[in-house]
């Protein structure tokens, strides 16, 4: 469940740091321990919840912290005062905590690159130190050790960012119901009339049936809880004690009750009006529906506003007047959540967000026309490529150059014979002792007597001269 998801710093450092002061050690075998895994905390939703856990677990191991711990209250924690502290702890514990903090800066730098790349260019320089400012849960200008200021600014931001959770959440619940009746109207401009006609007493049907459910109390008054104590823990409903009511639901028995704890009060009210297996019941509804109950009894009960409810807190609120009240909780569908003007707004955005996106889909659409019309331009271009690469093949091969004259071991000229296909006009003379009728000297016979040079070799007079 998201509200589930929202814990106040981890129970605001570790059931809020403050649970731990006020938590009461029990005794139990030493067998238990050892088989008992202690449970996964809940994820706050934060986008450094493992950090933030990582620190807390550490800090836990000292005991000279867990001791100021026990001892502070929330404003100690908001405050920063509990910070300080940090200087007294081991220094294995410290050694410990400056390795979660390197770490936690490199995985924002990797984060912050991986953004800065999937927009700019590769080339660009990234200021990392500038960026990582924007980070709130660390201290930037120091990113090797973890100092009283980490501590200071962790506790403050997962404070602040818990306490924003739950506006986001009625936000996002707003925009959901708002996108849902968007939908359902321009379902009905699709149908006919006759057709038309039918959803709508459809619809109004299935509102008139989710309305018919019994009355629902106010979280956090006599008869909500009194409902509990008889339905839920099997009690007399006329002997309800409101101590024992809160120590038999305090689950963990650590002296408070956090949010976890107060939205499993709310289980019975919300079965009374969503069921999931009705067409009219919405869960998403349920869940919003429980977020407002717990925010109503943290509203009316949580004094000191640390998200946590004490006993000394709890019994104070039974004696007020709206612990008694008897009129009955006004659900989600009963409400406004929005406005038609709010409506149309969210319309509007929705249109121009289609234009935009139908903008963007148009212009994909002629990028990949220009890139089918490109490929083709070289494919053909890679033709006409492979047609002139053959022809200059062809053309080499044709104009081998002539193979250059044998000569022999004394650099004189050696015989060869005259290829059948030579021209007439390119027949070497015959040699001065040849005859007609003679056979041609073979160049390659290894007993033919070798040629003289030319230098010695005597050839018959011209008879023109």
């Amino acid at each position: 469940m998201q509200a589930k998801k929202a814990m106040h710093l981890t129970w605001l450092m570790s059931a809020a740091l403050v649970g731990l002061a006020t938590c009461v050690p029990i005794e139990r075998p030493k067998e238990k321990q050892e088989v008992e895994t202690p449970p996964e905390p809940p994820d706050t939703g934060l986008y450094y919840h493992r950090y933030l856990q990582e620190v807390i677990n550490v800090l836990e191991t000292d005991g000279h912290f867990r001791e100021k711990l026990q001892a502070a209250n929330a404003e100690d924690i908001k405050s920063g005062k509990l910070s300080k502290e940090l200087d007294f702890v081991s220094h294995h514990v410290r050694t410990k905590l400056d390795e979660l903090k390197r770490q936690e800066v490199s995985r924002l730098r990797m984060l912050l690159k991986a953004k800065m790349d999937a927009t700019m260019e590769q080339n660009v320089q990234l200021d990392h130190l500038a960026m990582l400012k924007q980070f709130e849960h660390l201290d930037p200008q120091n990113q090797h050790t973890f100092e009283a200021r980490d501590l200071e600014l962790l506790i403050q931001a997962a404070t602040k960012d818990l306490e924003n959770y739950d506006a986001a959440h009625h936000e996002e619940f707003k925009r959901y119901e708002m996108m849902k009746e968007h939908e359902r109207r321009e379902y009905l401009k699709s149908l006919d009339e006759e057709k038309r006609r039918e959803e709508e007493a459809h619809f109004e049907e299935l509102k008139k049936k989710h309305k018919e459910h019994p009355k629902v109390n106010v979280p956090g008054s006599r008869d909500q809880l009194k409902e509990v104590w008889q339905e839920t823990d099997g009690l007399d409903p006329n002997e309800f004690n409101p101590k024992t009511f809160f120590k038999l639901h305090d689950t963990n028995s650590d002296g408070v009750l956090d949010e976890q704890e107060l939205e499993a009060l709310f289980t019975k009210e919300l079965e009374k009006v969503y069921d999931p297996r009705n067409e009219e019941d919405d869960m998403l509804e349920m869940e919003e529906e429980r977020l407002r109950m717990r925010e109503h009894v943290m509203k009316n009960v949580d004094l000191n506003k640390d998200r946590l409810v004490t006993l000394d807190e709890f019994l104070k609120s039974t004696q007020k007047k709206e612990f008694n009240e008897v009129n009955g909780w006004e659900t989600v569908e009963e409400l406004q959540i929005y406005s038609e003007a709010e409506l149309q707004r969210f319309e509007a955005e929705l249109a121009a967000q289609q234009e935009e996106l139908g903008r963007q889909a148009e212009q994909l659409r002629q990028q990949h026309q220009e890139l089918q019309q490109r490929q083709v331009e070289l494919n053909a271009q890679k033709k006409e490529f492979q047609q002139v690469v053959l022809q200059m093949e062809q053309r080499k091969a044709q104009q081998q150059p002539e193979q250059p004259p044998q000569v022999g071991p004394g650099g004189e000229l050696r015989f060869q014979a005259q290829p059948p296909h030579a021209a007439p006009g390119d027949q070497a003379p015959p040699p001065p002792d040849s005859h007609p009728g003679a056979p041609a000297v073979l160049e390659h016979d290894p007993q033919q007597k070798q040629v003289e040079p030319l230098q010695n070799q005597h050839y018959p007079a011209d008879p023109e001269h």
